[in-house]
């Protein structure tokens, strides 16, 4: 059975200005959305609030949906990658939780596109969804727990 990573990113943008998050890969500080992985017994809306808020130390529900990617690494490990994003009438400071984060940057969109340092070319290609894609509102998100019922309330909810 085809078993994919199921992870979750937030483009977040502020005065022009877009956040990301400086990790060591294999020993290579890259740069990154803030994400991760979806835990067990959370919605992806969950996962993306709580990945921001480890990473950034930033407490916020990302506000759209952008979409989701379907991408093979170059180890050949599979990934689905569901985009969201915020944006702030400010530039704040951020606070890494995550052990894994160096430090977070508040870049212009250009310094991202152009950098040799991206974890991978969906944090290119979040960015240019975030300028130029549909933003879908977060109720087009649903999730079910067993036994279903008609009464537990929407994922944006």
């Amino acid at each position: 059975m085809f078993k994919p990573h199921v992870t979750v990113a937030t483009v977040v943008q502020a005065e022009g200005q877009f956040l990301v998050v400086e990790e060591r890969v294999r020993g290579r500080a890259t740069l990154n959305q803030p994400a991760g992985h979806l835990e067990a017994n959370e919605t992806l809306l969950q996962a993306a609030a709580r990945e921001l808020s480890e990473e950034t130390g930033i407490e916020a529900v990302p506000q759209a949906f952008l979409g989701m990617h379907q991408w093979i690494a170059p180890d050949n490990t599979p990934f689905l990658r569901f985009l969201f994003c915020l944006d702030l009438p400010a530039i704040v400071e951020t606070y890494p939780q995550d052990r894994d984060i160096d430090r977070c940057w508040w870049l212009p969109p250009e310094e991202i596109l152009t950098s040799k340092k991206l974890r991978s070319a969906l944090v290119a290609e979040s960015l240019r969804v975030y300028q130029h894609g549909p933003r879908y509102p977060l109720s087009i998100l649903s999730a079910f727990q067993w036994p279903f019922s008609e009464d537990a309330p929407a994922a944006g909810a």
